[in-house]
Parts: structure tokens; C-alpha cells; sequence
């Protein structure tokens, strides 16, 4: 797939603030829309390759279905992002809900989601959430649409029913489950990923499609990461005071690509 998202070396993530709906929303749509725009405007001014559009603030999450509200002001607010920026653009639909990421890419023109759950099953605080790769797959091809599948091997925030077979579970993702991309990650949100864990995922996956780390990435680690991994999804890092509901800070975006390109 001749996809830009794929060919992104750090990708920023534009965590919207709690959607309508959601426990922690404060009951103004202007200020999550402004919010999510100021974000991917100041990922866009320091550099980065592409931005991640996420409901972050949408806890507790809905395993694998959220409802129609949601899709309609995530379609909305991934459109003004592509709106204010010219970068790739790519959707993950909290917790799982690939058909939701995916209709929204194909509405707004956006280049990828992200699936942390695209083959096999895995024990979250949503309760056990399962792989429905042969829907997603099938959805795409039924919407025409180039929109790349970033898949998760060992997703953060969950745990194996058995034992974890890291290499088998890659070759899932990418051979069964024909995702374009593979993402591993640390324990949770900011956490780093193991080194051997990440060379273990970038050996197994076949060759061109890339993997990615997705959480824990930071200025000092990112050069390293970088020379194992091909793209590094970043949320943490670049916000004010390391918290990750904050906004995007400009000037930490810029310090980390320097890094990365230097």
C-alpha cells in the first residue's frame, strides 16, 4: 500500500478532550473542537510526520461499539483537524471499535487507523475484548477506500488470556490479519517498551510493513528507538508537564524532532 501515514517517522497524538456523552465531558463542544486544533496545530509547527486523532478522554471506554454520537463527533472533529493541517491524519476509536475508526477515515479522507485489537483476544479493564480482523478487512474493501490498519501486537493496558507468544501474535496481525502496520507498546499510556520485546516484534514482522512503538517514546529514547522501530507514535512526551490530557507543547515537539533528525 502506497499509504503516506505508513512512511511517517513520529506521529503526534491529538488526544480529544471527553466527547458528549462521555462522564468527564464539561458540556462545551466549542472547547474540544478548539482544543483538538490547537493541538494539531502545534504538532504540525514542530515538525512531526503525521498526527493520531483519539478519544482519550471518552473513560471508562466501550469494548467495541460505541455509539452513533460518538462516530458523528469524531467525523467531525477528524475533519477539522485535516482542516488546519496538511499532514497524514489517521483515527483510533476507543477501545476497539475498528468499524467506527474506519468509517470515519473513509468520511473525512484520513489515511489510517489504529486497531488495538485487530487478531486474537486479550483481558482489559472493558472486560475480555476480541479480534474482528475479517470485518475490518472487509469493511475497507466494501468502502474503496486506501485507509492503512495499524495493528497492536501485546496492546497496552491488557494482558494475554494464556501465554504470550509475541512472535506469534505478529504473525497474526500481519499474515492473518493483513494489517499495513504493527504497533507494540509498554504496560500502559507513557510507559516504555521493552528493547528486547521491540526487537523481537521489528524481526518477526515481514518485510515492508513497519512497525511502529507506541507508547513511552520520549526526546532522550527516541533516536535509539527509532534505529530498531520505523515510526514511533507519540502522546505524552510532547504535552505540557509530561500529563497526557494535557495540550501539546510546541516547543516539545520541536525538541524531539530535533532529536530524532540530528
Amino acid at each position: 500500500m502506497n499509504n503516506p501515514f505508513l512512511d511517517a517517522t513520529v506521529v503526534g497524538m491529538v488526544h480529544l478532550s471527553a466527547l458528549p456523552g462521555a462522564p468527564g465531558y464539561d458540556g462545551d463542544r466549542a472547547a474540544v473542537r478548539e482544543r483538538a486544533l490547537a493541538d494539531a496545530r502545534a504538532l504540525s509547527a514542530g515538525g512531526v510526520d503525521a498526527v493520531l486523532v483519539e478519544n482519550f478522554g471518552d473513560a471508562p471506554f466501550y469494548p467495541d461499539d460505541v455509539p452513533k454520537h460518538v462516530v458523528a463527533e469524531m467525523t467531525a472533529l477528524v475533519g477539522a483537524v485535516r482542516d488546519v493541517t496538511d499532514l497524514p491524519v489517521g483515527v483510533n476509536v476507543l477501545r476497539n471499535d475498528a468499524e467506527a475508526a474506519l468509517s470515519v477515515a473513509a468520511a473525512t479522507g484520513a489515511s489510517a487507523i489504529r486497531v488495538n485489537v485487530h487478531a486474537g483476544a486479550r483481558v482489559t479493564d472493558q472486560g475480555v475484548v476480541e479480534a474482528r480482523a475479517h470485518e475490518t478487512m472487509r469493511l475497507r474493501e466494501r468502502l474503496d477506500c486506501d485507509v492503512a490498519v495499524l495493528a497492536d501486537v501485546a496492546v497496552k493496558h491488557s494482558t494475554p488470556l494464556g501465554e504470550e507468544d509475541v512472535v506469534a501474535a505478529t504473525h497474526d496481525v500481519v499474515d492473518r490479519g493483513l494489517a499495513d502496520a504493527v504497533v507494540v507498546s509498554g504496560a500502559g499510556t507513557g510507559r516504555a517498551i521493552h528493547a528486547d520485546q521491540l526487537s523481537t516484534v521489528a524481526e518477526a514482522t515481514a518485510d515492508g510493513v513497519p512497525t511502529f512503538v507506541g507508547s513511552g517514546v520520549t526526546r532522550e529514547t527516541a533516536p535509539g528507538i527509532l534505529t530498531v522501530a520505523d515510526g514511533a507514535i507519540v502522546g505524552t512526551a510532547l504535552k505540557s508537564g509530561d500529563d497526557p490530557a494535557g495540550p501539546v507543547d510546541e516547543d516539545r515537539v520541536r525538541a524531539l524532532m530535533n532529536a530524532v533528525e540530528n
